[in-house]
């Protein structure tokens, strides 16, 4: 198989920047100088541990250990080998690349295939919405207010309702039977393979990239026996439980703002945009889940209560069922949590018909905390008017109560539920407090296992915060940190001399060892390749000495500290020096040929520490 020629992985990596590709799928935030940070995403956790050096194209979890470069992201990420990362990458930046001994392109593995086939099926349903069968699917996109604009900007297309149209269409662009049906396109039936879609609308489902892994298709003939909606069935590239439509193209507008509005289906979701509610998502035929929390909160940098994540719901039996389910993973979050009822049963596609985009939007304006709207979900099963009923009410809602995040504002919940009650306070506080006691948010209790298992290994590992808190290993950790990330801005010989003084920490010696073996610090990569060259079990920690907030406010500041640094520590080389010299003159006369000689060399210390001092 044919490589790809070095020189070119090396040029496709200094023209990405690896903030572009981390940040399609996680909200990254300053970090200090020439740092960005988020919640990783190879772990789940509350606070973000996971850092990006821009400069260096490097990436590191101080939480679970995870680091690399731009092409081992996509890999974990994308499950992609490393020829594909790179292929993608060269494509997305539009770099031709060139294989070893003049070769072809290597074979494309079958995931990447699926990519591909889904991304013709997209582009061949969009061309036949255009045509004259489709109608009745312009029609229906009509009825609900979306015109060929609309349609255009979410890739809405149309399935023709034939057997074999799509399937044949895409036979002709060198697809095979077996993965077409491996995308989930086509299916095998007692008289041969046929298009999974036929006769229906069809919306592309795309990744955190805007590549497209699946469908969802609305059925439109009443001789279509199939369910109203149909999705893409599981594949190796399509999770429903994952995958947020219209998250793609939201992503940027829910990482600025912070809020997520989470509605129930495609057209909710091209209504919401089109009124202006550029953060509406929805699931692809499954229920809101866990693994659709964890995307969400990588992707709006939820570490905070500052943010928002409205549900919308039909005020039906279905759609309370749906908001109870919410409001149990609900706790996730450290956004706080609302639910939007539109009037009449009106879902956000059907309000914007008959109302306007203004309602859509004054709906998410009046929305509801989760716990009020739970609250009165939990009541509405009690006669309130009888004192057995308000008791029943009490016990079923208090411990709703009791689990709110924030104590400051459980005594205002308190009053509420007291009042929707027609309780007494005095009734309803040790009844919400007993419940406390017995009831712990996962936040108040002891960390989730993913957290405990991180704590623990970070106590195993050498770490930057396991090294010892001395005045002598701080210098080292800092001036080897400031190496890393701004050596190819300093001064070689300057840095030269510093790094040949060896390290007293074990640790940051086989640091220094694997940075001394990269000479040439003006070559892109060159600080990844010394964490890479970095002897276990240290290699974590000088991925962490590369992609730590460096103490300092500007970039001006960091590179004349990390120069300092490397003084500093020639000068302690020096301090130590003088320290022998000044013990052999003790043991050899003044007189004598080898003290004028010690007494030189002291002298001439002490005026080349002068010196150097001076540059500190």
């Amino acid at each position: 198989m044919a490589r790809i020629r070095q020189a070119d992985v090396d040029e496709v990596k200094a023209r990405t920047n690896i903030v572009d590709i981390v940040g399609e799928r996680v909200a990254l935030k300053s970090a200090g100088v020439g740092s960005m940070k988020g919640l990783c995403p190879f772990h789940d956790e509350r606070s973000p541990s996971f850092n990006v050096r821009p400069q260096a194209g490097y990436y590191h979890c101080f939480g679970c250990g995870e680091s690399g470069d731009v092409y081992s992201f996509l890999r974990a990420m994308d499950h992609l080998s490393f020829t594909e990362a790179v292929e993608r990458l060269a494509a997305r930046i539009g770099y031709q690349l060139h294989y070893e001994d003049g070769g072809a392109a290597p074979e494309t593995s079958g995931r990447t295939r699926l990519y591909q086939a889904n991304t013709a099926a997209a582009e061949y349903f969009r061309t036949q919405l255009a045509t004259a069968e489709a109608e009745t699917g312009r029609r229906f996109l009509g009825e609900r207010g979306f015109d060929a604009g609309a349609a255009a900007h979410f890739g809405v297309g149309y399935a023709p309702k034939g057997w074999n149209n799509m399937r044949d269409a895409l036979r002709a662009q060198g697809f095979t039977d077996e993965e077409l049906a491996t995308a989930g396109l086509v299916s095998q039936g007692q008289r041969g393979v046929y298009d999974r879609f036929r006769g229906r609308v069809v919306w592309p489902i795309r990744d955190l990239t805007g590549q497209t892994i699946g469908f969802g298709a609305r059925k439109l003939y009443d001789d279509d026996q199939g369910p109203k909606y149909l999705n893409t069935p599981e594949t190796s590239i399509y999770k429903k439980a994952q995958v947020l439509y219209g998250l793609d193209l939201a992503k940027k507008d829910v990482s600025r703002s912070h809020r997520v509005v989470v509605v129930e289906g495609y057209t909710d979701v091209m209504a919401c945009h089109l009124a202006g509610i550029t953060t509406a998502i929805a699931t692809c035929g499954t229920a809101f889940g866990s693994d659709h929390i964890t995307v969400l909160r990588r992707v709006m940098g939820d570490d905070s209560a500052a943010g928002e994540v409205i549900f919308t719901f039909d005020p039906d039996a279905a759609g309370q069922k749906a908001a109870l389910r919410a409001f149990a993973d609900e706790k996730r979050f450290a956004a706080q949590t609302y639910v939007a009822v539109a009037p009449d049963g009106l879902d956000p596609c059907d309000l914007r018909l008959n109302r306007g985009d203004g309602a859509v939007r004054a709906l998410m304006d009046a929305k509801a905390p989760m716990f009020e709207f739970v609250i009165d979900q939990k009541l509405a099963g009690f006669d309130l008017r009888s004192v057995e009923g308000r008791v029943g009410a009490l016990r079923a809602a208090a411990p709703i109560v009791a689990e709110i995040r924030d104590p400051s504002l459980r005594p205002g919940y308190t009053r509420v539920l007291a009042r929707k009650l027609g309780m007494d306070l005095s009734e309803v506080t040790p009844a919400v407090e007993r419940a406390a006691r017995g009831t712990h948010s996962p936040r108040e209790r002891t960390p989730a296992p993913a957290e405990t298992t991180d704590e623990a290994a970070a106590s195993v590992r050498v770490s930057v915060a396991t090294l010892p808190r001395t005045a002598s290993v701080t210098l080292e950790r800092d001036a080897l940190m400031g190496v890393l990330q701004y050596g190819h801005v300093l001064d070689a010989d300057e840095v030269n001399a510093a790094l040949e003084i060896p390290m007293e920490h074990p640790a940051l010696e086989a640091v220094r060892q694997a940075v001394v073996a990269q000479p040439d610090r003006s070559r892109v990569g060159w600080s990844t390749a010394a964490v890479d060259a970095t002897r276990e079990p240290y290699r974590g920690l000088a991925a962490e000495l590369l992609t730590a907030s460096f103490p300092a406010l500007t970039e001006v500041e960091a590179k004349a500290s990390a120069r300092a640094m490397c003084l500093r520590l020639r000068l302690r080389a020096m301090d130590r020096e003088k320290a022998e010299l000044l013990g052999a003159v003790q043991r050899v006369s003044a007189e004598s040929e080898e003290g004028r000689v010690v007494r030189v060399a002291l002298r001439d210390l002490d005026q080349r520490r002068r010196t150097l001092a001076e540059q500190v």
